[in-house]
């Protein structure tokens, strides 16, 4: 792709977020016009309407861009680390370990005593799981060494959130952990938002510094020593960010898959292949997919409660299969 074609895919994909943000602002089961739904959010009158506009859409459009954005630069970036197209953030155990926090305290009944105790616990879970990483790999062990680590961090969450199911004593209590880690944005407020967006900040900070070290990671390892990269603080760096935007991520929103696998995928053409431009575009592109299939879950049995999660998952799986097969039809170029 020409360097004039990438230049406009930033602009494009940030007025492709802004419009669906707006359009998450003004979609919703009420039959309300736009004009009538901004008025209520800008101008406010203490009615319903700006309750609903202030209360409950704006807060569930930011935690959209949000958790999307997080999810997004984060499949690229440890993508771009492990050179590894099928890597995705849950490949290092953070988002399962968030999970098993956010079943826990849905199983001990603390999320039910205190409003934020099932995404404190959530963060409490990511944390966790980086500081084991880092203990099974290593401050200075490789890529494989980290996938290897990350698959048994995992591993053992997800036998850990299986034994809580399997040993609930109330099905009430299962069924709403079953719920949760189907993923959603409903029933969110600015809280949520408060406690999410400092660690998904943070997270992204980390990770957009990246680009330098990832794109001297493409000669390899020894090369990219050799050119300063400093593998060891990128490694660090990577798990750091990757566990503060995930976890948050996990945390108020529940497991969402896909995000951080397919959009790197889709992207990764149109910016030359380089991680340091795939890095602010996978942000935007995740951006984008979370907040069109969150406003798609509204309008799809809306009287069902679609989840987030599994929609992503119907939508995710059928692509990803896509991506792999025109991959290897065209010899495997898309995956270097």
């Amino acid at each position: 792709m020409s360097a004039v074609a990438q230049g406009w895919l930033i602009p494009a994909l940030t007025a492709l977020v802004a419009a669906l943000f707006l359009a998450s602002l003004l979609i919703g089961p009420a039959a309300i016009s736009p004009g009538e739904s901004l008025r209520a959010l800008i101008l406010g009158d203490a009615g319903p309407l700006t309750v609903v506009m202030r209360e409950i859409r704006l807060p569930r459009a930011i935690l959209g861009l949000l958790v999307g954005a997080a999810l997004g630069l984060s499949g690229a970036a440890l993508q771009g680390y492990l050179r590894n197209p099928l890597a995705e953030p849950g490949l290092i155990g953070v988002s399962g370990a968030a999970a098993l926090g956010a079943v826990i305290a849905l199983q001990t009944g603390l999320a039910a005593a205190f409003a934020l105790a099932l995404p404190l616990l959530a963060l409490t879970g990511a944390v966790a799981a980086v500081s084991l990483l880092l203990l099974l790999a290593g401050a200075r062990g490789g890529a494989l060494t980290l996938i290897l680590a990350g698959i048994a961090v995992s591993a053992l969450a997800g036998a850990a959130t299986a034994l809580v199911l399997n040993l609930s004593p109330n099905p009430f209590a299962a069924a709403e952990i079953v719920f949760w880690t189907m993923g959603s944005l409903a029933d969110r407020s600015f809280t949520h938002v408060g406690l999410a967006a400092p660690f998904i900040m943070l997270g992204a900070a980390l990770l957009l510094t990246l680009g330098p070290g990832l794109d001297a990671l493409t000669l390899g390892e020894d090369a990219a020593e050799a050119l300063g990269a400093g593998l060891t603080r990128v490694r660090l760096v990577l798990v750091a960010g990757v566990a503060a935007a995930v976890g948050a991520a996990t945390a108020v929103a529940g497991a969402i898959g896909f995000v951080g696998l397919v959009v790197p995928h889709l992207l990764r053409p149109l910016v030359g292949a380089r991680p340091s431009r795939l890095l602010p575009a996978s942000a935007l592109g995740g951006a984008a997919m979370v907040l069109a299939a969150d406003i798609a879950v509204r309008l799809i049995l809306p009287e069902r409660d679609l989840k987030l999660g599994v929609l992503m998952a119907l939508v995710g799986a059928p692509l990803f299969l896509h991506l792999i097969y025109r991959t290897r039809r065209d010899g495997g170029e898309g995956l270097r």
